[in-house]
Formats: structure tokens, sequence, C-alpha cells
């Protein structure tokens, strides 16, 4: 276009750039015109073509943003790559997403970015949003700004989010609320480690799409959501099919175990009613007593499987009671000594430090039970066993010592699992339902303490095993290394 062009040719042409503008195309260029309205006219179609060309690229960055952060799936990667996308167009040292949570009541922070290694406002930190200013942000619909959070502080010093935000080093501030379909999702906070970062045209390009973001990171909350109880779900299903495959080996086992002395109590009461036969009252004793010694062996197997049964589906209540160890120590060892007069072995309890014990005294007197049983069951005939209680910090530790075989390394790594069979085997042709020490497992483990078996590498030098508990509530979750 000429300068010496006419008054209505200049207006013809710039009608003609006004429609090209219209259709998109918007590197128009318009020669220089006398200064004159008119002319003015089309210095002003030019700065509109310019504006307008920076707007659209803009938009088309802004598009390729959302498109880019719409490709990731579960919340964290949105998150991330919306760290990492949005530098070119807002300025941030920093980026923090928070959730609402209980129907709007409560902002918890869930996530956030740093170029520097310090953070003070972590994922543990959540507010109530009631006379909130970011209440107030929300029920805007827009963003808000905060230059100088220093200044904000002393006019708000009861705020802990910002005091937190100070000790990190940030100055400046951009609050984004995220309203997806008309719901509000929770913020998004841009923030600077300089003062007076911030100004509305970084309002502007949030607006434009707020909602779209909005939109993507509900959905990568719910896809995460989603992912969680589907993680959830297959671990409660890989724990259903444990516990199925647990059942049916303890059936598998059981009908073995059962399968021998119910066989025998059979040939022995089909014996006793033939007619024919006839017994002298010390043949019939001996078999009577060899039918009770088959149905304890099945009833101790019966219970030792409900036992197990009962602890795996969670149902192991618990009555911890605080008594003195000596007591609990004393009752038990007595009876085992008893028992263990029968092989002529000794079982003989060390003097026991004055103290207290929480426990549920039925389960760790089964505990015990199994313990100096087993002690007594592989050590030879005429042996000693020792019972003896340290009190250590929160915790007692049990040790039941004998004279057996000792525990092979082989042994020893499955020494605590259901039917484990073992390389030593009982010195008397004791019965075992291979469950006494796994059950025991449990009940410890349920009461916040450990057991274990400590033996020496050469053969024959004996075991001792133990057991920790805690002396009082607090040590509940000091007795054990896990």
């Amino acid at each position: 276009m000429a300068s010496g062009a006419s008054y209505d040719e200049r207006i013809a042409n710039y009608i003609q750039a006004a429609e090209e503008l219209k259709r998109g195309n918007f590197g128009i260029s318009i020669p220089a015109s006398p200064a004159d309205d008119v002319g003015r006219l089309g210095q002003a179609l030019q700065e509109l073509a310019r504006t307008l060309e920076l707007r659209y690229r803009e938009l088309q960055n802004l598009n390729r943003l959302t498109s880019h952060i719409n490709s990731g799936l579960l919340l964290e990667e949105i998150l991330l790559q919306v760290y990492n996308d949005f530098r070119d167009f807002i300025p941030y040292d920093r980026v923090g997403f928070a959730l609402l949570e209980d129907e709007g009541r409560t902002l918890r922070s869930h996530w956030a970015k740093t170029e520097y290694p310090a953070i003070y406002l972590g994922q543990d930190y959540s507010g109530e949003m009631a006379e909130s200013s970011l209440q107030k942000i929300l029920n805007s619909g827009k963003p808000r700004i905060l230059n100088d959070l220093e200044k904000y502080f002393i006019q708000k010093p009861q705020s802990d989010s910002t005091r937190l935000i100070l000790k990190e080093g940030i100055q400046s501030s951009l609050t984004c609320p995220l309203i997806a379909n008309s719901v509000p999702v929770g913020f998004i906070f841009f923030s600077s480690l300089e003062k007076n970062t911030y100004v509305d045209q970084h309002i502007e390009i949030y607006q434009q799409i707020a909602g779209q973001l909005s939109v993507i990171v509900e959905k990568g909350r719910l896809v995460s959501e989603l992912a969680q109880q589907k993680e959830k779900v297959e671990q409660q299903y890989q724990e259903v099919r444990r516990l199925m495959e647990t059942q049916n080996s303890f059936m598998g086992i059981a009908a073995h175990d059962l399968r021998s002395p119910i066989a025998s109590i059979q040939s022995v009461t089909d014996l006793l009613m033939t007619a024919e036969i006839k017994l002298q009252p010390d043949e019939k004793s001996e078999f009577l007593n060899d039918i009770r010694v088959q149905t304890r062996h099945m009833l101790g197997l019966l219970n030792d499987l409900l036992d197990v049964t009962r602890i795996e589906a969670g149902k192991l209540d618990l009555i911890l009671i605080s008594r003195e160890m000596s007591d609990l120590l004393e009752e038990t060892v007595r009876r085992n000594a008893r028992l263990a007069a029968k092989k002529s072995t000794r079982v003989i309890l060390e003097p026991v430090p004055p103290g207290t014990v929480l426990a549920d005294p039925t389960r760790i007197r089964q505990v015990l039970d199994n313990l100096i049983s087993n002690a007594v069951k592989y050590s030879p005939r005429a042996s000693l066993v020792r019972v003896r209680a340290l009190q250590e910090e929160k915790c007692w530790r049990v040790e039941i010592e004998d004279q057996g075989p000792g525990i092979t390394d082989h042994d020893r790594k499955r020494i605590f699992q259901d039917f484990a069979r073992l390389s030593a085997r009982p010195t008397d042709g004791e019965k075992s339902t291979g469950l006494g020490l796994s059950i025991s497992r449990r009940v410890i483990a349920a009461h916040g303490g450990e057991i274990g078996v400590d033996s020496p590498s050469k053969s024959g030098e004996g075991a001792t095993f133990w057991f920790t508990l805690p002396t009082t509530s607090e040590g509940l979750q000091g007795c054990s290394n896990d």
C-alpha cells in the first residue's frame, strides 16, 4: 500500500486487512501512512495483528502444554509435568499441590517439588478451610498473588503454612484454585524465592487453562485412587489365596497326621471287641492307654490347627494384664517340671528379678509350655532344662536352655514355620504336631515381641530358645526390630 494512496484506497485495504485477521492470518503488513485519523487506524490494525499473533502463539503453546500434561496418567506424573512445563509461562522455584478432604472442610498438602533441598511444608500438613483465606479464594474462583510473604505473615502471624513456607525461603506466591466441573478439588501453589515475582498476566495465563488443568488433575487423582484400591484388592486377594493354600496344606497334613492314630485306635478297639480273644486286665489297660495317648495327640493337633486358623484370620484377641513375671513363670515351670520328671529330666527356674510384664497370661503359658516341653522332648533322659528371665529396657527376655542336640543352620531358618520337620527327633519317641513353634511365633509377634533360637555350631551342645515381652504398653513397639 503506497503512502500516497487515497483515502478510499486506504480504507479498502484496512477492511481487507481486517478480513485477513478474521480468517486467522495475523502476518499482515500495513505500510506507513500519513498521520491522519485513517493512518492511525492502520497503525492500530498493525498493533492488533501483532497482539493477536502473540496471543495465538501463547494459546497454541498452552494447548500443547495441557495436552502434554494430560498424557500423564497418575496424579504424581501429571504434577511432575506441570512442574517441568509451566516455567515458560509462570516463574517459580516451588510448586505445591493440596487436596480438599472431608467434603471440603480440610485441605491437606499432597505433593511439592522445589529447586532447593529443604521442604518444611510437606505431605503431613493439613488445615481447616472454614473462614480461611484459601476458602475466600475458592469462593471467588480467582487466583491470589502475594508478593511479600514476610509482610503478609506480620499481618497473619497465626498462619502456620506461611511460617513454614517462609522457612524454606519463599518470598512470593501465586495461589491457584482447582475447580473441576464446578466442584472444588484443591489448589496449585506457584512460589518464588524472590519478592514481587507475580503480576496479573500470570493470573490471566492460568485462568486460560484453569478448567482443563483442574479436570486433568482430578482425573489423575481418581486414577491414582483406583490404582491404590486395585493394589489393595490385589494384596487382599493374594492374602486370601495364601490363607486358602495354607488351609489346604493344613488339611492335607492334618489328614496325614490323623490317619495313623485313627488307624491305631481302630485296630485296638477292634481287638478289644473281638470276643474270641481273651485279654488280661493289664493288657486291656495297655491298649486303653494307647487309645488315650493317640486321642490326646489328635486333640492337640486339632487345637493347634484351630489356633493357627484363628490367628491367620486375625481373630487372636489378647487380654493384656500387667502381672509379676515371677508369678507367670513359677506356675508354668512347676507344672512342666512334674511332667518332665517322667523322663527323669529336671526343669529349674533361675531367680527372677522383680518386675511386671504386660501380656496375655493364657497365651504366654501356651508359649512357655511349647518351648519347655520341646526342650524336654529333644533332650536325653536325666538332663537339665533351665528357664531364666532377664529384664532389659522396656522388655523382658525369657530364655529356655536345653541339653539336646542343638539346632542346625538349615533347621534354624525354618524352625518357626508351620509343620517344619527338623533333622532332630524326640529322644523318647514323643509325638509332635509341628505347629507349636509357629503358634508361639505368632503369639509373641501379637504381643509386640520377638522369638528366636541360639545354638552353638557344634552338635550336641544344646539350644536356647528365647522371646521378648514388653514391661508396659510403652514397650509394645520397642521389643521387636521389625
